[in-house]
């Protein structure tokens, strides 16, 4: 005679070991899941950082006294004082300095007694980094004639160059250029605003 409970014993509950083996799946895809969510994060964060550089960069042309000009890609809006800081970190160059306590006096290319200290500065952490190569570009208020302002601008590029060089530094590290009367970073219209147009650059070129 059969038994009548033996359907039951054959079809009931499954074997302990087979839901321990379906936790460990399930474990494990929602490990896998969270490592691929922080992949697509990091993914995300590194392409919105080069966005950012990308967005920093722009174009710095600086004309040369004879021909033509030369256009140097650099980040810009820093002064010369945070150039330690740069120098001592790891962000590439091209970059941008401005001399802010660095201004000449109209048609004039003589540096001023009072704006040798910033010039000393930069002489020495040119001086301890070595391998740094700048660009000292110099421009002029948008008064007199473009020819005029051109090579204005690179008396006062050259001016600061030979202050780096009485400072120490090798002359084979600096290059200069012109501006001229272009890129104001004011509007011209008054003295003051025009000799905040009257001013030099620093580019590191290479480090």
């Amino acid at each position: 005679m059969a038994d009548p409970m033996a359907g039951e014993r054959t079809t009931g509950a499954p074997p302990t070991h087979i839901h321990i083996e379906d936790q460990k799946t399930n474990w494990l895809a929602w490990l896998l899941l969270a490592l691929g969510i922080l992949a697509l994060l990091y993914f995300l964060l590194q392409h919105r950082r080069q966005q950012v550089v990308e967005t920093t960069m722009t174009t710095v042309v600086a004309p040369a006294a004879a021909a033509g000009g030369t256009i140097v890609a650099a980040t810009t809006g820093a002064s010369v004082g945070e150039l330690g800081h740069y120098l001592a970190g790891i962000e590439v160059a091209p970059r941008t300095f401005t001399f802010d306590n660095l201004h000449f006096d109209t048609a004039a290319s003589m540096v001023k007694p009072d704006d040798r200290a910033t010039i000393d500065q930069v002489g020495t952490l040119l001086g301890k980094y070595g391998s740094t190569r700048v660009r000292i570009v110099g421009y002029a208020d948008a008064r007199g004639s473009a020819p005029a302002n051109v090579k204005l601008g690179q008396d006062r590029a050259d001016a600061v160059k030979t202050a780096l060089v009485a400072k120490g530094v090798a002359g084979g590290r600096i290059d200069t250029a012109s501006g001229g009367a272009a890129e104001p970073i004011d509007t011209n219209g008054t003295a003051s605003r025009q000799a905040e147009n009257r001013r030099t650059e620093l580019i590191v070129v290479s480090r």
